[in-house]
């Protein structure tokens, strides 16, 4: 029987952005901006540290079986690095709205998650492969919802081209890569409902005309676990 937990993103009236901020991690050392060239994370990739994610599973809110999938954190190479990241339409059934990496479910065909994520990256944004360097996966990130994901991180060359798919893609935007390996961004969160208790990050950002992007849930969970990769 498929729980009667609902996905906080599902209540009725609930709003992220209205729950109060529980602390903010300033205290925390940044991620050094040497650290974030690209042979700098290529060669963190190649060797990659023992590290513990800190977020690796959201509280369960349904009994259905786990579904694997696979999300593109795509790393521009401009002068400042950034995250290519979107919104998602509101119709969609799940995560409407929300900020969120190109990716989707693992097909049958997919022969490993760096190829779902690519192949949903091409189909969300129009990201063509041939501007994308996969370096690597972060440890899997397992959402109330269901969902088993591996984040697949890519350098991104700044020349690419993309045609988001307007059914699914509202807006696509960039976020500084050292904002958000800045600790001092990263807020703590909390909700109670029905009994039960679910903590999150979040990672408001806002761009130069004034539009803040409100980053939280899954995609400030594995952007928090990048963090800790970074400086493992």
């Amino acid at each position: 029987m498929p729980s009667v937990i609902a996905p906080l993103s599902s209540l009725p009236q609930f709003d992220p952005r209205r729950v109060p901020v529980l602390g903010v991690d300033a205290h925390l050392p940044r991620v050094p901006a040497a650290a974030q060239t690209a042979q700098a994370l290529r060669l963190r990739f190649d060797s990659a540290p023992e590290w513990v994610p800190e977020v690796v599973h959201e509280r369960d809110f349904t009994d259905r079986p786990l579904r694997h999938a696979a999300v593109l954190i795509p790393i521009v190479m401009r002068e400042r690095a950034t995250v290519l990241l979107t919104e998602r339409t509101v119709h969609l059934s799940t995560h409407s709205g929300q900020v969120a990496f190109p990716g989707g479910s693992a097909d049958p065909e997919d022969a490993n998650p760096a190829a779902t994520a690519l192949r949903e990256a091409w189909e969300e944004v129009g990201l063509e492969g041939r501007y994308v360097e996969v370096l690597g996966e972060l440890a899997t990130y397992r959402t109330g919802t269901g969902f088993s994901i591996t984040p697949v991180v890519a350098l991104v060359e700044p020349d690419c081209t993309l045609n988001p798919n307007a059914y699914e893609v509202a807006d696509v935007f960039e976020v500084p890569l050292d904002y958000l390996l800045d600790p001092s961004h990263h807020r703590r969160h909390a909700f109670e409902w029905e009994g039960v208790t679910r903590e999150w990050f979040s990672m408001p950002y806002e761009d130069a005309a004034g539009k803040t992007h409100f980053i939280w849930g899954a995609t400030a969970g594995m952007l928090r676990n990048f963090y800790r990769f970074m400086l493992a």
